[in-house]
């Protein structure tokens, strides 16, 4: 197949997911507010995993066809993607209030998180039980903020009545999400195995990216509206559900291999959080020229992977 037509292959598969990626979320969100849902568990499970679903189903199509660099790749390149280039331009168009606790709680589980994976990473293969172990900490995670009533009003949640098309939205929200998937996965790996470049590469950019479509969105247009909680807040949450769902649920039903390239970024990953800690702590404040900095620092690792 022409290089040409993989390319054209992966952006309107990247339009799908970003697209049914949020269909996913509103419907269900709706769905869930008719049977009585409280808008906590709304927002810790349908919203995280709405802007996560892409790659959720992108890391587990990999992961299934024994494809651990684009599955682990993606989920790394996301997190950066994420913290350096979305949170960077978010608080470049507008300097972003922090909120106290999410740096103290949910930040400090994000590094320690991710100083987890480096471990397993360290030994370039992630099984069942590293996939588990993951995956139970997330519920902890998870557990604590329900113990704690955290309030999510923030988040903004549709209040409309479900209605029967809302299942149908659902249904092809999922099943364009998965779908897509399954074709930038496939042209993905193409593209890299023509160009020469390892899959580990294509999966820490490329993939990363299209996959990180649905945060692009949600922050720059919660930022726009002065809604920082959920810029700063969608980022952080869609990192640690990539961290401890994404792997863990990856690892448990497809242990995974992935090239040595993978301790660098994972390593890069842990000092950008620690980076992002510090900036966010300066007077609870993102200023606009920490987001430059965020933003450069992704841009120059990109650059190194590329070239």
């Amino acid at each position: 197949m022409a290089l040409e037509l993989e390319f054209l292959i992966v952006g309107i598969s990247i339009v799908v997911i970003a697209r049914s990626a949020g269909w996913l979320v509103e419907s269900a969100a709706r769905i869930a507010s008719r049977f009585g849902v409280s808008e906590l568990l709304i927002g810790l499970t349908i919203v995280a995993f709405g802007t996560s679903a892409p790659e959720f189903a992108v890391s587990l199509n990999a992961a299934l066809r024994g494809m651990g660099n684009i599955a682990i790749g993606n989920v790394v390149g996301s997190n950066i993607f994420n913290l350096c280039i979305i949170l960077g331009l978010s608080s470049i168009v507008r300097p972003i209030k922090v909120n106290e606790k999410l740096v103290k709680r949910d930040c400090v589980f994000l590094l320690l998180g991710t100083v987890i994976l480096s471990s397993f990473i360290f030994n370039l293969s992630i099984g069942r039980i590293e996939g588990a172990i993951l995956f139970v900490l997330l519920i902890f995670y998870v557990g604590y903020l329900i113990r704690k009533k955290e309030s999510h009003e923030d988040v903004e949640i549709p209040t409309d009545k479900a209605k029967w098309s809302d299942v149908i939205l659902l249904v092809g929200g999922l099943a364009g999400t998965i779908g897509g998937a399954h074709f930038l996965v496939s042209s993905s790996v193409n593209i890299a195995r023509a160009a020469g470049i390892s899959e580990w590469v294509i999966g820490v950019t490329l993939v990363a990216f299209g996959t990180s479509v649905p945060e692009l969105a949600v922050s720059i247009t919660a930022v726009i509206k002065k809604r920082y909680a959920i810029s700063a807040g969608n980022l952080i949450g869609s990192d640690i559900f990539n961290m401890f769902g994404v792997v863990g649920v990856a690892g448990i039903l497809a242990p995974m291999s992935f090239d040595i390239g993978a301790r660098v970024d994972v390593f890069i990953l842990i000092g950008i959080v620690g980076l992002v800690m510090i900036f966010m702590r300066t007077g609870w404040i993102l200023s606009r020229k920490e987001g430059m900095l965020l933003v450069l620092v992704g841009v120059v690792r990109w650059y190194q992977l590329l070239m």
